[in-house]
């Protein structure tokens, strides 16, 4: 689990609850666009293995995709 998630989660209950604060509702608007960009990266990751074969064995990973796998496979090597 994302750490920062609980923290979120907590600020999220107290804004139902009784409100935040202008200092806690920064917190919260950063944590939540940090938190996104961990969702965005771990997806990213994922597909740096992504390959698609059809039912032929023949790799029809989208370009797009390749391209994204060699750049991240060039920045490992530097």
């Amino acid at each position: 689990m994302i750490p920062i998630l609980k923290r979120i989660n907590e600020l999220a209950q107290k804004e139902r609850e009784e409100g935040l604060t202008n200092a806690e509702r920064v917190e919260q608007q950063v944590l939540r666009e940090d938190y996104l960009r961990e969702i965005r990266g771990q997806v990213l990751k994922s597909f740096q293995g992504l390959t698609i074969v059809d039912p032929e064995g023949n790799d029809v990973t989208p370009e797009k995709v390749r391209m994204h796998q060699i750049t991240e496979a060039r920045k490992r090597l530097h």
